[in-house]
């Protein structure tokens, strides 16, 4: 059996997925493709899907009868409209960040999706399938450590693009961070402060750079998040997990060791695409895998998008204000309360 995917959107991201799809993973193929860009379009199904249709606009792809899910890596404002319309067709959907671009369209999805009855939404956020922060996953689900207490955690970025504002380093960058945490400490967010450093030289005038954000989750736990998308040396991602009983650490990604010139060091990363690669494929094979069994999806939910969302405005709303402010979130239906399988699982 093969699952039809058509994807929508096709640039860097949708790129990235077409050719995954397509040259990597088992039990899928691109059947169609759209981009409001179509030139676009018909260049990247010649270059990666020769046999996929390319269509005018995501409705018709997504009516298409050679479609049996759907992958939204399109403009982020238009994720909500496609995700439910690819819902109304009764055909499952992964969905890059963001589900959407409010809380209020997350939420919309989200009753769409009960409405159907079944799971179909699976939300991009691949470090919940990097091995890594499995590894931290399962050390938390064996109590290695105890009773986690404090999490201390790092965002770094070579630099960031012009475009790229003080609101985005919670949007774009921090969110990856409030996903995984809220998985990893199967707890909720409760308080969040944001604090500004002493501002690095590399920053253009309108973005305040470095950052550090203060969670507090309902158990108690206080998350230390810094985010610095200008720090110059390297792509740095680092969590750190300190428990009743000892600390652990996300592992460092393997690297050669080199000792030369009165020097011992390894390299660091530059982007994030290395770092997360086999990630995007785990997760996006996770997918294909649940659409072959007729499984509800397993991955990150519409509802984990609407956490996700919510404590993003919040950390939002206290970059602007100053103040710690408060994240609150509806009790979550019973229709999200199975935990969603771990990659080994799927």
């Amino acid at each position: 059996m093969t699952v039809r995917v058509g994807v929508i959107g096709t640039g860097a991201i949708g790129q990235d997925h077409i050719r995954r799809l397509e040259c990597k993973l088992s039990g899928a193929k691109v059947t169609a493709v759209t981009d409001v860009n179509q030139d676009l379009a018909r260049k990247v199904a010649n270059t990666y899907a020769k046999q996929a249709t390319v269509y005018a606009n995501d409705r018709e792809l997504i009516a298409a009868r050679d479609v049996d899910a759907v992958l939204v890596a399109s403009w982020g404002p238009a994720h909500e409209a496609s995700v439910l319309a690819a819902l109304e067709a009764g055909k499952r959907v992964f969905c890059e960040k963001p589900l959407a671009t409010t809380a209020d369209g997350c939420m919309r999805i989200v009753e769409a999706e009960m409405a159907h009855g079944k799971r179909l939404v699976q939300v991009g956020f691949m470090r919940r399938f990097d091995s890594g922060y499995l590894q931290l996953k399962q050390a938390l689900e064996q109590e290695l450590v105890g009773e986690p207490l404090m999490v201390r955690c790092i965002h770094r970025n070579v630099e960031s693009a012009e475009s790229y504002t003080t609101d985005m380093a919670i949007t774009d960058t921090l969110i990856h961070e409030i996903d995984v945490l809220h998985w990893l400490l199967n707890d909720e967010y409760q308080h969040v402060r944001v604090l500004y450093p002493k501002k690095t030289k590399h920053a253009l005038p309108h973005l305040q750079d470095p950052q550090l954000v203060l969670l507090e989750t309902k158990k108690g736990v206080i998350i230390q998040a810094e985010i610095f998308v200008n720090c110059k040396y390297g792509y740095d991602i680092q969590c750190e997990i300190a428990g009743e009983e000892g600390v652990i650490s996300l592992p460092d990604v393997p690297a050669v060791r080199l000792c030369s010139n009165g020097r011992k060091g390894t390299e660091v990363l530059q982007d994030w695409k290395k770092r997360f690669e086999a990630a995007y494929d785990v997760e996006l094979q996770a997918f294909i895998d649940d659409g072959l069994k007729d499984e509800p999806a397993s991955g990150p939910s519409a509802w984990d998008g609407y956490v996700a969302a919510v404590t993003a405005d919040a950390c939002v709303k206290a970059q602007e204000s100053g103040r710690e402010e408060s994240i609150e979130l509806p009790k979550k239906p019973a229709f999200y309360q199975h935990s969603a399988a771990t990659p080994e699982q799927v």
